[in-house]
């Protein structure tokens, strides 16, 4: 009899642990679902973030494959005499780079001055396709956190109207519940600013390297055009 009893409790207390640890664990999924309807946007957002820095690291990528020897080759071309051969050389890279000594050597011919005007505007349009929607990406990793703690005020603000509508005694779990519910939109919007946030200063880094070699490849198509 003793025996059973004991094992009776045993099951018993097996039983409430693992109801307990049942209780505790929480998937990732039913955090994100609980955060409310906030979390909409920044569902949004972290999408959008994504998008937008695998975009950019393509472009990024494929404008920095310009040949190391573009340059050589251009200057033997154009001191040899044959500008158009060079010119389509460098149409067919169809990068920054490669652009702007296109339309150098276009204007092979004319002052010296307006050749520099002509590489300028051209790199002045290819830094911007470079830089574009970089702006977006700065929002979303300064917009994301605050929508995170405008939907932890607000979630706060429902918790709290839930227990001065509760009658008697305030259930703890009740409170705790409101609440954890509430941060879970700052922890989501801080993981989406903190993304986009890193995201965005990778991909500034890359277009500062490529803005640096465009300038630096002019100045040295510019000097090739003198010495010619």
């Amino acid at each position: 009899m003793l025996l059973q009893t004991l094992s009776t409790d045993s099951l018993s207390n097996l039983n409430d642990v693992a109801m307990g640890a049942t209780k505790e664990s929480i998937g990732l999924m039913d955090l994100l679902i609980k955060g409310g309807y906030m979390m909409i946007p920044l569902y949004l957002l972290f999408i959008l973030a994504i998008f937008i820095f695998i975009q950019k690291v393509i472009v990024l990528n494929k404008a920095s494959k310009t040949p190391a020897h573009l340059l050589e080759q251009v200057k033997v071309l154009v001191q040899s005499g044959q500008i158009e051969k060079a010119k389509v050389l460098c149409m067919g890279e169809n990068t920054p780079v490669a652009n702007m000594i296109a339309k150098g050597i276009d204007r092979i011919g004319s002052p010296l001055k307006n050749i520099e005007v002509s590489i300028e505007n051209v790199g002045k349009i290819e830094i911007y396709k470079l830089e574009k929607n970089l702006g977006m990406l700065a929002t979303v990793s300064g917009a994301a956190p605050m929508i995170g703690f405008l939907g932890t005020v607000t979630g706060m603000i429902q918790a709290f109207i839930s227990i001065a509508q509760e009658e008697g005694m305030i259930s703890p779990k009740l409170l705790s519940s409101g609440i954890y519910e509430a941060m879970i939109t700052t922890a989501a919007g801080l993981v989406v600013g903190i993304i986009a946030y890193l995201g965005y200063n990778y991909l500034v880094t890359q277009v500062s390297k490529l803005v640096h070699n465009m300038e630096y490849t002019s100045i040295e198509f510019i000097d090739l055009l003198q010495d010619k």
